[in-house]
C-alpha cells in the first residue's frame, strides 16, 4: 500500500471526525467551524531535477524515479509539522528517488554521491515522525530499499531469522508465520514501517514488555556505509570489545544504509488474551505498573491511561464517564495468575476483556481527521526512573499547557522497565495562524522540561532533526563529539541523512 502523501496511511482508510466531536472541539478549543481544504497534487509544482551522478547507469531507468508523485511520496515524514507544510504547499522534493536492488548498487550509488556532492536520505517506509527523512540540502535522492524485501532465512534450531532492511512490518509477519514464527515488534507505524527502519530508529513495539525493543532482537546486521560494508554481530554474546552493532541501532542512515538485519523470532502464540483494569487515579495505575515490572510479571503489554486519555477514549467509544484510570493488560498467550494478583491487590478492578487489539493503529488516522477541521494534533514521548516519573508527568503537561494555552493533554504509560517506564503525551489544540511556530514553541518547551525533569528526549521515536537540540544534554559534549568522529569515519563526505541525530 502506497500512503497519502500529505497524511497517514491508505487513502482509502481515511476517517472523518464526528460531528459531535467537532462541534465539541470547536466549543472548547476554539476551533474553526469549517476546517482547510484538502490539498490537490495536480496544484504541486517542483522544480526539475538537479542531478549530476549517473544513476540511471547503475540502477536502470526503471530504477530511477524523477515524476512528481514519487517526489512527493518520498519527501517528508509524517509528523504533524511534515503534515502541516505539506498540506501548505511547502514541499521540499528529493530530486529523484531511487530504487537499488542490492547492497553492489547502494554501494555504487553512494560512490557517486560522494564524487558529485549529492546526498542520501535512506527511505523505509516514511513513517518518522521527528523529521527523520526528508531535505537538509540539495541535491539530494531518496534511497528507497523496497526492493530489498525479502526474508533471506530462518533457523528454527537458534530461533533466528534474516530479513532484508526493506521489508514491512506486516508482510515479515506473515512470512515468519508460514514458518511457525513471529518477530512480535508491532509499534504504531508496523503496517508500513519497514525492518531498516525499526533498526534505524531503536523501535520499540506495543508487546515490548515480552518481546523487548528492537534492539533488544537484534543479533546481527549489514549495513553499507560510503566507507566500506559492516557486517556486525558473530554470536549471541561476545567481550569482544564495545559493540558495534549497538552503534549501528539508532544511527538513523547516518553512520549507512542498513541493508539486512539478523532477528531473534519466537513461535507464534497459541492464543491471545486482553484485559481492561480500572484505577482511582493515574498515581495507583503507575504504582501497579511498576509493581508488576518488578516483580517481573509485567504482561506484554500494558497501556496504562491518565485520566484525560481515558476520558476522551470513553467519549469517543460513547462510553459512560466514571473517573478514574483504565490499564489495558495484554498477554501473548494465557493471562498470568501473578499479574492479575498483583493489580488486584494494588487497587486495581478487573472491568472487560479489552478491544484495543482491534483498533491500535487506528490513531494516526484520527490525527489526520483532526488536522482536517483545522485542530493541531501531534505527539510525544520520554522515559524516566520511576522515582523521576511524577515530576516529569507534571512539567511536561505544564510546559505544553502554557506554551498552547487551550489545550487537551493527554498521556499513557506504555513500555516498562524494573527501573522506570515510558510516557506518551498526545496533544489536541486550535491552530494558530502559524500552526508550526505554534508546535515548535510547545515543542521546545516540552523538551526543556523532560531535560529538567531527568527523562531522555526520546524513548523510540528517534532523534532526527526534532530532537538533535537537546543531543548535548543526552549525551554531552564529549558524546556528540564520538558520534561526529565516527561519522567522518564512514561517511567522510558527509553525504548520509546531513543534519540528523549529530548536532
Amino acid at each position: 500500500m502506497t500512503m497519502l502523501w500529505y497524511g497517514w496511511g491508505d487513502p482509502a482508510a481515511r476517517t472523518e471526525l464526528p460531528e459531535s466531536a467537532r462541534q465539541l472541539l470547536v466549543s472548547a478549543l476554539g476551533l474553526p467551524v469549517t476546517g482547510p481544504d484538502a490539498p490537490d497534487e495536480a496544484s504541486v509544482t517542483l522544480p526539475d531535477p538537479l542531478l549530476p551522478a549517473d544513476f540511471v547507469a547503475v540502477l536502470g531507468q526503471a530504477y530511477v524515479l524523477t515524476d512528481t508523485h514519487s517526489r512527493l511520496l518520498h519527501s517528508a515524514g509524517k509528523s504533524t509539522i511534515d503534515l502541516l507544510r505539506m498540506r501548505a504547499g511547502e514541499v521540499d522534493a528529493p530530486d529523484a528517488v531511487l530504487l537499488p536492488g542490492s547492497e553492489d548498487e547502494i554501494a555504487a550509488v553512494l560512490a557517486l554521491c560522494a564524487e558529485s556532492g549529492v546526498c542520501v536520505v535512506p527511505f523505509g517506509g516514511g513513517t518518522s515522525v521527528v523529521g527523520g527523512v526528508g531535505a537538509v540540502r540539495h541535491p539530494y535522492v531518496a534511497l528507497d530499499l523496497r526492493r530489498l524485501s525479502a526474508l533471506v532465512s530462518v533457523d528454527p534450531v537458534s530461533q533466528t531469522a534474516v530479513l532484508q532492511a526493506g521489508l514491512r512490518g506486516p508482510e515479515a509477519e506473515r512470512l515468519l508465520g508460514e514458518h511457525g514464527f513471529t518477530l512480535g515488534h508491532l509499534p504504531q507505524s508496523f503496517e508500513y514501517a519497514t525492518i531498516g527502519g525499526f533498526a534505524a530508529t531503536r523501535s520499540s513495539g506495543q508487546a515490548s514488555n515480552f518481546y523487548g525493543s528492537f534492539a533488544d532482537l537484534v543479533v546481527g546486521l549489514r549495513a553499507v556505509t560510503p566507507s566500506g560494508v559492516l557486517s556486525l554481530g558473530r554470536a549471541p554474546a561476545s567481550a569482544a570489545g564495545p559493540d558495534l552493532l549497538q552503534l549501528m541501532l539508532g544511527s538513523e542512515g547516518v553512520f549507512g544504509v542498513i541493508t539486512e538485519v539478523t532477528v531473534r523470532v519466537r513461535p507464534v502464540p497459541e492464543s491471545t488474551v486482553d484485559e481492561t483494569w480500572t484505577f482511582p487515579d493515574f498515581s495507583s495505575g503507575l504504582a501497579a505498573a511498576r509493581a508488576l515490572a518488578q516483580a517481573d510479571a509485567t504482561p506484554a503489554v500494558v497501556r496504562l491511561s491518565d485520566e484525560a486519555e481515558t476520558g476522551i477514549n470513553r467519549a469517543l467509544a460513547g462510553e459512560e464517564q466514571t473517573g478514574g484510570c483504565v490499564l489495558v493488560a495484554g498477554y501473548e498467550g494465557a493471562a498470568s495468575t501473578r499479574a492479575t494478583e498483583i493489580l488486584a491487590s494494588s487497587g486495581g478492578s478487573k472491568a472487560s476483556a479489552s478491544d484495543w487489539r482491534a483498533h491500535r493503529f487506528r490513531a494516526p488516522y484520527l490525527r489526520d481527521a483532526l488536522l482536517d477541521v483545522g485542530a493541531l494534533a501531534e505527539t510525544l514521548e520520554t522515559a524516566a526512573s520511576y522515582a523521576d516519573l511524577p515530576r516529569l508527568y507534571d512539567g511536561v503537561r505544564s510546559a505544553l499547557m502554557s506554551a498552547l494555552g487551550r489545550a487537551v493533554v493527554m498521556c499513557h504509560v506504555s513500555h516498562l522497565y524494573p527501573t522506570g517506564a515510558s510516557l506518551y503525551f498526545t496533544v489536541v489544540c486550535g491552530q494558530s495562524d502559524d500552526p508550526v511556530s505554534q508546535w515548535n514553541k510547545a515543542k521546545q518547551a516540552a523538551g526543556d522540561a523532560i531535560v529538567a525533569a531527568g527523562g531522555t528526549i526520546t524513548h523510540h521515536h528517534a532523534v532526527g532533526v526534532d530532537h538533535r537540540p537537546w543531543m548535548v544534554d543526552e549525551v554531552g559534549e564529549l558524546g556528540v563529539a564520538i558520534l561526529r568522529a565516527v561519522k567522518d569515519r564512514l561517511d567522510p563526505a558527509g553525504i548520509l541523512n546531513p543534519g540528523k541525530l549529530i548536532p
